[in-house]
């Protein structure tokens, strides 16, 4: 049935039962997808041990190509995948397959024998598995997205997908709430050991709740009148990338909105939470303390950005929020500086430090070298802004720290002369503005809302229903990967080699403006599409 007409022949309040219920079963699964995925990133650090072994460059890098690379990578793959099988066989069955992929895989990881055990097989089924999560990840969004809107009244898609919008901070906050459970009942030694393991293997009871709740799911209406009508697209990938007309939308999709969203939406919520620790120098339990309340504050948000854009159109909300995250980025990180580190910025202030040598090789990913390369790695490391001159007379490095000359470097002389000169190795909590420090944290989670809420019911109504689930899941994951994946890297290597704490930042500024202006140029509101074209 077409779900323009669901009003007209069904009561109001079965109507809107029938929405809360997909919105919960689509939801559950997704909020299940986020929490196994974001599982592996917190607890790398306690098992990649037992996968590789001990001192092993190359176990290393495959550890860090497996944590930060190869989820992001393969999405896009993963929505080429479960794109066409949603268009050609149905939501509600991919769905179900991506849910049932990212459960196991995730749960394997829990039961995976380690590296003295099973010798280089570890870390090969680890880096597989891994693989699985992000092919899942890949599929599951389009899908959900398409059917909570095909399932929605038209008044109401931006509401109810608004819900859907909040999964990814749900299952952060889930797989940060077990792992805390799981470590307050087992000792540390234990926990690095095997208690790790848990929350992993906990996921096996999530994905049995997650997969009953969808198997009483009914099939998108909108999906179901195309096939009893035989509307169906015989190629789905043939028509997502071969029609010009669908192509120029995705293009518009990727490099318009979703470049856009993906970086406000990763600075705003993790490049801010490196920003607290590595940068302001706040204790890492506090520091998550504080993102924690932000994103539970930051929830309700999504559904109410969600709801306006059924009010004013889904564009221009989703653009307000980029483009006030863009303009205002910088005075924001600057003022949480004060707010949270004030005897940092003062450091700042009266001791400027500039280093004068003709060696800097400044290489993001070589082992420094040379002194100036060593006293920019300490520099960085200390979270303080610098400058760079050639040296004139010497080729010898000197180092201006306020008015004092150093010459050549020594980690333990540097870090004596910095506190002697009132450096804070670490944040002083009893100093933090907490009122300031809240605003401005808050400010950062409405344009993330404001830019992701209405999101899913805009992607939707792009695109025709016989190619929605592929022309959606494309663009939307290569955009994840590539924009906001990279985000908190590249804003990172940015600050690293220019020397400047906030010179990170234009990085998404300036991609997330050029992706604010195409979109104003490039796309059309949509809050008035018929989902069943």
């Amino acid at each position: 049935m077409n779900t323009e007409s669901l009003a007209e022949i069904r009561p109001a309040h079965a109507v809107k039962r029938e929405e809360i219920r997909v919105v919960v079963g689509a939801s559950v699964g997704t909020v299940l997808e986020w929490y196994d995925f974001f599982l592996y990133g917190s607890l790398a650090i306690f098992f990649s041990s037992h996968f590789f072994p001990a001192g092993s460059a190359t176990a290393g890098y495959l550890a860090s190509l497996a944590t930060f690379g190869v989820g992001f990578v393969i999405r896009p793959l993963g929505a080429v995948l479960f794109g066409r099988f949603g268009d050609k066989v149905g939501r509600k069955a991919t769905f179900l397959v991506t849910i049932i992929v990212m459960g196991i895989s995730t749960a394997g990881i829990g039961f995976l024998p380690s590296f003295n055990e099973i010798g280089w097989a570890s870390p090969i089924i680890l880096v597989t598995l891994r693989m699985l999560q992000g092919l899942a990840l890949g599929g599951e969004y389009g899908g959900a997205a398409t059917y909570i809107a095909e399932h929605s009244r038209p008044n109401r898609r931006g509401l109810m997908t608004g819900f859907l919008q909040t999964t990814a901070t749900l299952g952060f906050l889930l797989s940060l709430g077990i792992t805390l459970l799981c470590k307050a009942f087992i000792s540390t030694d234990d926990f690095a050991s095997w208690g790790w393991r848990l929350p992993f293997v906990s996921s096996l009871i999530l994905l049995a709740i997650s997969t009953y709740i969808r198997t009483t799911l009914s099939e998108s209406p909108v999906f179901a009148r195309m096939k009893a009508e035989h509307r169906l697209s015989a190629s789905p990938l043939r028509d997502s990338f071969l029609v010009w007309s669908n192509v120029r939308t995705m293009l518009a999709v990727l490099f318009g909105a979703q470049a856009a969203v993906g970086l406000i939406w990763y600075t705003c919520n993790f490049y801010m939470l490196y920003f607290l620790t590595s940068t302001l120098k706040v204790p890492p339990g506090q520091a998550y303390a504080f993102v924690v309340i932000m994103l539970i504050f930051s929830l309700p948000l999504y559904v109410l950005f969600g709801w306006l854009s059924d009010k004013i159109g889904r564009k221009w909300v989703i653009l307000t929020g980029c483009g006030l995250a863009v303009l205002t980025f910088l005075p924001i990180f600057t003022q949480l500086s004060k707010a949270v580190n004030p005897q940092l910025v003062a450091f700042q202030q009266t001791m400027p430090i500039r280093l004068t040598a003709n060696d800097c090789s400044a290489g993001l990913f070589s082992k420094p070298v040379t002194d100036c390369d060593r006293a920019r790695d300490f520099l960085n490391q200390a979270g303080l802004s610098y400058t760079v001159e050639p040296a004139t007379g010497s080729n010898q490095l000197v180092a201006h720290i306020g008015e004092l000359a150093v010459s050549g470097f020594q980690a333990q002389q540097y870090r004596d002369i910095l506190i002697r000169a009132g450096y804070p190795t670490q944040t002083d909590v009893k100093q933090i503005n907490r009122p300031l420090m809240y605003a401005l944290l808050a400010l950062l989670m409405i344009w993330g809302a404001m830019a992701y809420g209405p999101m899913s019911a805009y992607y939707v109504e792009l695109f025709p229903a016989k190619i929605r689930y592929t022309s959606i899941s494309v663009p939307y994951n290569i955009g994840a990967a590539v924009f906001g994946g990279l985000a908190p890297f590249m804003s990172t290597a940015i600050a690293v080699k220019t020397g400047n704490v906030y010179y990170g930042l234009w990085y998404a500024i300036i991609v997330g403006a050029i992706a604010v202006v195409i979109g104003a140029v490039c796309m059309r509101d949509t809050k008035e599409n018929d989902l069943a074209q």
